[in-house]
């Protein structure tokens, strides 16, 4: 029996590219009596808060992963805390999510409450969607 070689132009012809990842909140899928998982955009969103939401350090073996925001809530908030806390985020997202191409992060503050709300709008690369995610982010308690 030969075997044929598999070359690229083969593998990507008429077929999208489709992303999965584990449901962070591990719930079940009642069908498959096994964890659930998100596909697609919803995959990349969950992806992208993750590296946001995530302090450096956390993630064994890649101790580079991840981003400072966290640090950087327990200072003051003012327009220079808020720069550094979207160049943060701009950075890890360039850095760690390689499927995505970084369109725009806009931080909103909410100075009595020390909070800030983040959209990060975003394309996926080698598809033509332009999507967006928004969360809060607070000191923890």
């Amino acid at each position: 029996m030969a075997l044929k070689p598999i070359t690229g132009a083969e593998l990507t012809k008429d077929k999208s590219r489709s992303f999965a990842d584990v449901n962070i909140a591990f719930s079940k899928n009642r069908f498959t009596d096994d964890c659930s998982k998100v596909t697609n955009a919803n995959a990349i969103k969950q992806a992208i808060k993750n590296l946001v939401l995530t302090r450096p350090g956390e993630k064994l073996f890649k101790s580079n992963v991840g981003s400072g925001v966290y640090q950087r809530l327990f200072e003051q908030l003012d327009p220079f805390t808020l720069d550094t806390i979207q160049g943060e985020i701009i950075n890890t997202i360039n850095q760690y999510e390689s499927r995505v191409q970084l369109l725009s992060c806009k931080l909103t503050p909410f100075y009595t409450a020390g909070k800030v709300s983040v959209t990060v709008r975003y394309k996926v690369v080698g598809l033509p969607i332009t999507e967006s995610i928004s969360f809060v982010l607070q000191r923890p308690s």
